[in-house]
């Protein structure tokens, strides 16, 4: 099994898939008004309208209610890509820290109230977690 992705549900998908393509660099890919995909070497960030919720299931997700998870991504330098974010987030949730684990992180969240955590590994250890 391999995972593969992580699908954000939201009421305005052009406004998030704006978000995440400034915040990461990555250029979507859209199927169609209501899907689009921001592909990365490891997985991919997919962003669906509410009008698909019902496709599932009807009810089964809804927009800007995650208080849960934290969409992550793996940058060559966090304390780089928080200057470049310092003009364009809107709600920083820390600065760059560098955790007990090793990575140096930047938490913030979404047009949605998703968090999304930008990070680095620093210490040798968290370096050779993620080296591949």
């Amino acid at each position: 099994m391999n995972f593969v992705s992580i699908r954000i549900i939201t009421g305005d998908v052009a406004r998030l898939v704006g978000f995440y393509e400034r915040a990461t660099g990555v250029q979507a890919s859209w199927a169609n008004d209501d899907f689009a995909e921001l592909r990365t070497a490891s997985a991919t960030l997919a962003i669906g309208s509410t009008r698909t919720v019902p496709l599932f299931a009807p009810g089964s997700a809804e927009p800007a209610a995650n208080r849960s998870v934290i969409v992550e991504f793996l940058v060559d330098d966090v304390d780089g890509v928080y200057q470049n974010l310092t003009d364009f987030v809107a709600d920083f949730v820390n600065e760059p820290t560098t955790m007990p684990w090793g990575n140096r992180a930047l938490l913030f969240r979404d047009p949605d109230g998703n968090l999304v955590n930008f990070f680095t590994p620093v210490t040798p250890e968290a370096v050779e977690r993620f080296a591949r």
